[in-house]
């Protein structure tokens, strides 16, 4: 982890294809290793704007591919990039993670399918394409479910709870009859996610398990350490390395469990990047996950990050006031409040759209709690 060991090359040059908020943080990362970063994003007012190169341009755009196409190598901050834009760069630089794991990751059922294959345990599913395979499907899944888009669905969009056949057909009509996938509901006790790096030459690093609790279909807290019983983070990490191998990672994946009663996993999703949940990774001290991205997809030597405290991260998200207008978070009141780190990104604020998160460190897991109650009492 020091730039004397092998790999290390602090004048590297890295693309993103995206430049949102993950990408604003790798850039911040990336600065202190001497690697200069380069986005490709649409958007004028991308928050990575204001700390890498900007190619304002569309994804698909040959003159912005071009430039990437000089870069080490290329990684992304969101799965759902256009084939042509990766058709583009292809033999030309590297994209890590690469085009066929990204295929699966960014549609739910392929995902499952291929998470099964490689060892991990998930919820019972069906898949969806065609009216007739309605039939039963609730029945096969345990009689409750969740339908959910087979793509583009996050953050609690495209999917639907359904408790009877009548509800499962109205949503997926609702859905206006596209591939989706209906995953049996399961009585989980926690929600989990734990990160994995693998470097083109294999070489796998974890970051923390977190324990995560959402609202509303979006994320709301990440804890760390989850508090669950003996033996289940190195369960996470058995499945994660599984995932990694057999699905040949290149880069940093995200996997979201659920801990059943008994501390079993079932994988509910994998984001082929950092993740929301991994944000407190930031400010605990240590390597954070948005370095382990840039060292993996740069080759470079990895070792397993976490805070080297008890951390904690509440998510900034736009909330609107009975009036429709916007409910501010007591700015005041969270910079006061010990241990805090705010972390903003520079968008506008729309009602469910993340705009921030704060982080929170503390000596030990009592005084963490407490503080916790105190910064979530701060956030709308």
């Amino acid at each position: 982890m020091t730039p004397s060991s092998p790999g290390f090359l602090p004048s590297a040059h890295l693309g993103i294809l995206g430049g949102g908020q993950l990408a604003q943080m790798l850039a911040l990362a990336a600065q202190p290793l001497g690697v200069r970063v380069t986005v490709l994003e649409p958007d004028a007012q991308a928050p990575a704007r204001l700390c890498a190169d900007h190619l304002h341009a569309p994804y698909t755009d040959a003159a912005g591919l071009d430039t990437l196409a000089t870069c080490d190598a290329v990684t992304l901050e969101f799965e759902n990039v256009p084939v042509a834009a990766l058709d583009a760069l292809r033999g030309r630089v590297p994209v890590r993670p690469g085009a066929s794991l990204l295929a699966r990751s960014k549609h739910r059922a392929r995902e499952k399918e291929a998470l099964r294959a490689a060892g991990a345990q998930t919820a019972p599913f069906v898949t969806i394409e065609q009216e007739t395979d309605l039939d039963g499907a609730l029945e096969r899944v345990g009689g409750l479910g969740i339908l959910k888009t087979s793509e583009l669905g996050y953050d609690g969009k495209g999917q639907a709870r359904v408790t009877s056949d009548a509800e499962l057909r109205e949503a997926w009509r609702a859905m206006t009859s596209v591939p989706c996938v209906l995953e049996g509901l399961v009585a989980f006790e926690r929600e989990v996610s734990l990160g994995v790096a693998r470097t083109p030459g294999g070489q796998v690093a974890f970051g923390p398990l977190v324990e995560n609790v959402h609202r509303g279909g979006i994320l709301r807290t990440s804890v760390f350490p989850a508090d669950v019983p003996a033996g289940v983070e190195r369960a996470a990490r058995e499945q994660a390395r599984a995932v990694a191998d057999a699905w040949a990672l290149e880069g940093l994946m995200t996997l979201e469990f659920f801990q059943l009663p008994g501390g079993t996993l079932l994988v509910n999703e994998v984001a082929p990047r950092v993740h929301n949940s991994g944000h407190l990774t930031q400010d605990g001290g240590g390597v954070s996950q948005f370095e382990a991205q840039v060292r993996a997809v740069l080759a470079w030597p990895l070792t397993d990050w976490r805070p080297l405290h008890p951390s904690a991260m509440v998510n900034v998200v736009g909330v609107a006031g009975p009036d429709g207008s916007a409910l501010e978070p007591d700015w005041s009141g969270i910079d006061a409040l010990e241990g805090t780190r705010v972390h903003l990104y520079h968008k506008a604020w729309r009602a469910g759209r993340k705009l921030g998160h704060v982080n929170l460190v503390a000596p030990e897991m009592a005084t963490l709690r407490a503080r916790l109650a105190q910064l979530e009492a701060l956030i709308p």
